[in-house]
């Protein structure tokens, strides 16, 4: 993700965005945080952090909680070095009974990149909603990229 760096071109950005999802897809922490600068600042919903090891504690207890996850990131705007990008995300929390709660987490993120192509700044806008195993979009086996979703989420 690094290697694509400012200023970015419709076409870079886009890379980008899908160099990024694929490297959150990995729910590596430690693959995920060098694509950031060592002083990268946060904002996740309600929570704020700088630096790798905030940000490798905060993914980590993250993706304890959010099981099965996958995402697809989409991009929304780009300038010289920002890019802003729609989200989507399925994961589930275990239940008291075993069983499993869906949920898909649709929000927004604006970035903004340092010369080296690593990002300085993420600020992340997310709600989730509870979704049945019927509702889901990123079963098993489907390509996130793939899948069309209608205009009612976007």
């Amino acid at each position: 993700m690094a290697g694509i760096v400012p200023p970015f071109t419709h076409e870079s950005a886009l890379k980008k965005v899908k160099a990024a999802q694929n490297l959150w897809n990995t729910r590596n922490p430690e693959k995920v945080v060098q694509a950031y600068t060592d002083d990268s600042i946060w904002r996740n919903r309600d929570q704020f952090m700088r630096g790798h090891k905030e940000i490798v504690a905060f993914l980590t207890k993250k993706w304890e909680k959010e099981n099965g996850y996958k995402l697809r990131k989409d991009l929304f705007a780009f300038t010289d070095n920002k890019i802003a990008v729609q989200f989507f995300y399925e994961w589930y929390a275990v239940k008291p009974d075993g069983g499993k709660q869906w949920y898909r987490t649709y929000g927004l993120e604006d970035w903004t990149f340092g010369p080296d192509g690593k990002m300085q700044k993420r600020h992340m806008s997310g709600n989730d909603v509870a979704i049945t195993e019927e509702q889901r979009w990123f079963k098993e086996g489907v390509d996130v990229d793939s899948l069309t979703i209608g205009p009612e989420h976007l």
